[in-house]
């Protein structure tokens, strides 16, 4: 008799919107986290399923415990913006963060945790931080002591992160690039869900954002490697453990 997988199921909380013509290519931000999750549950050990929550659209789960663990993604809002649902999902971080509940911040998300934990975030002095950049680890058995390559797109990074925090990695203009609180928290600046596809369209389609020399760097940056599936099976093995 074959043994039974290990059940896993996510709620993605989404922060944010795809612009309408990325979007009708490469999908909603929670579309690419299941693409990136399923693709390195590549042996199909974990029966991995998926529950989104548009929480920029103020939808939350009924029952914090309906799905084993989350993921907050990116989003183009600052943490620290006055807005209804930012302040919101700030409550609901500190909920997960009291019922020590498995969560994972992506770029906004790993903002988001420290903000709401008592962190602080802002603009960074080294302005945009763009493309694929090596992240070097600390040290942490977390992540491994490798570098590691993922893709970057922000201009907010924490300055001050949770009392408690482990901070887990650095790359060269982010030195809070991944942070731990205890045994249920790990979050990110990169973006692991990022391909190049639609990364380099989004920068083209930003493009007057940037400082034109920090555009070409990111863009020359996409004929490096990127580890999305070593970090993905990071994320999976985090919710499991």
């Amino acid at each position: 008799m074959a043994a039974s997988r290990v059940k896993l199921k996510i709620g993605i909380l989404q922060t944010d919107d795809v612009v309408p013509h990325l979007a009708e290519k490469y999908g909603e931000y929670p579309a690419m986290f299941q693409q990136l999750l399923s693709a390195a549950n590549d042996d199909q050990k974990v029966d991995l399923t998926f529950q989104n929550y548009a929480v920029n659209a103020g939808i939350y789960p009924a029952d914090i415990d309906e799905v084993n663990a989350y993921i907050i993604t990116g989003s183009k809002s600052s943490v620290y913006d006055d807005v209804p649902w930012i302040i919101e999902l700030a409550e609901f971080v500190r909920r997960l963060h009291s019922h020590k509940k498995k969560t994972v911040g992506i770029c906004f998300g790993h903002q988001m945790v420290a903000q709401a934990l008592g962190g602080e975030t802002s603009l960074s002095s080294a302005g945009w931080s763009l493309g694929v950049k090596t992240t070097t680890p600390t040290g942490s058995n977390l992540l491994g002591t490798e570098p590691f390559n993922i893709i970057y797109s922000h201009k907010d990074q924490i300055t001050k992160p949770v009392e408690g925090a482990v901070v887990l990695a650095s790359t060269d203009t982010c030195p809070i690039a991944a942070t731990s609180l205890g045994e249920h928290i790990l979050t990110f600046q990169g973006h692991p869900e990022f391909y190049e596809n639609y990364t380099s369209e989004l920068y083209e389609f930003r493009r007057e954002n940037y400082p034109p020399e920090i555009y070409q760097k990111a863009m020359d940056s996409f004929q490096d490697n990127v580890d999305q599936s070593l970090v993905a099976k990071m994320l999976i093995d985090f919710c499991l453990a």
